[in-house]
């Protein structure tokens, strides 16, 4: 993103701030699932698989995810055992449309469904979901609060809720540094060069630089009502995941 287009960004309305990150998820859908896999050298299928079993282990009944994208995760969700069935959620048609085809050629269209929806206001009745869970998506929310509110409130008592997300480093390692450089300039260039959307992918960039720590996102979800929140680091601590659970 150039740096007119974010001062134009900043000086949206939330309601216009989601139709833009929409519209830009809905450009890049086709290529999403080969961005992720360049940028994270692969990684990111096993950090979804491991949120999928910390927040499900133990827990019977249907799961909900939020901000769905593809569907990588509600179907690491709807592998794990007990969960009965995953609805998947995501405002972006595109993304939905692609979730459900994924979902059909895996053989998994039984247990796993997709439907468009806003994750400021969850179409579902309290408690509804034994687990929630959300994938590299909140940076992307224009009211991580309510966000998190939403998901804890769909989630039943004793169920859990986890957060899988890219995370700033602040320390000043060579590792967080290289990390930097990476996410504000590799992420853009590569991303331009695959997907035609520069703009969109410097955005992403950004967005992490902008975000909550995992240690502030961990208060975040405390503030919302879970309880014995806990954060692991992965990807040399440039991704949190975050499990808490519904007190």
């Amino acid at each position: 993103m150039t740096r007119q287009a974010e001062i134009a960004y900043e000086g949206l309305s939330k309601a216009a701030r989601v139709r833009y990150i929409a519209r830009m998820f809905g450009r890049v859908s086709g290529r999403y699932d080969l961005l992720n896999t360049v940028m994270t050298v692969g990684c990111h299928h096993g950090w979804r698989k491991e949120a999928a079993m910390a927040v499900a282990q133990g827990l019977q009944g249907d799961a909900l995810d939020v901000a769905t994208g593809t569907g990588d995760l509600a179907l690491a969700l709807a592998r794990q055992p007990g969960m009965a069935r995953v609805v998947g959620l995501d405002m972006v048609v595109e993304m939905v449309a692609l979730a459900r085809s994924k979902a059909s050629r895996a053989g998994m269209g039984e247990w796993a469904s997709f439907c468009r929806g806003d994750a400021l206001a969850l179409p579902f009745p309290d408690g509804a979901f034994v687990c929630v869970t959300s994938g590299f998506a909140m940076r992307n929310v224009v009211d991580v609060t309510r966000a998190v509110r939403e998901m804890a409130r769909v989630t039943q008592t004793g169920g859990r809720i986890a957060i899988l997300e890219f995370v700033p480093q602040k320390t000043r390692s060579l590792v967080a540094a290289s990390q930097r450089c990476y996410i504000q300039r590799m992420v853009p260039a590569l991303g331009g060069l695959l997907s035609g959307e520069r703009e969109a992918y410097s955005y992403l960039s950004r967005s992490v630089d902008g975000f909550q720590s995992a240690e502030q996102l961990a208060g975040t979800m405390e503030a919302a009502g879970l309880r014995s929140v806990r954060v692991r680091k992965l990807g040399l601590g440039a991704v949190g995941l975050l499990v808490g659970e519904k007190g």
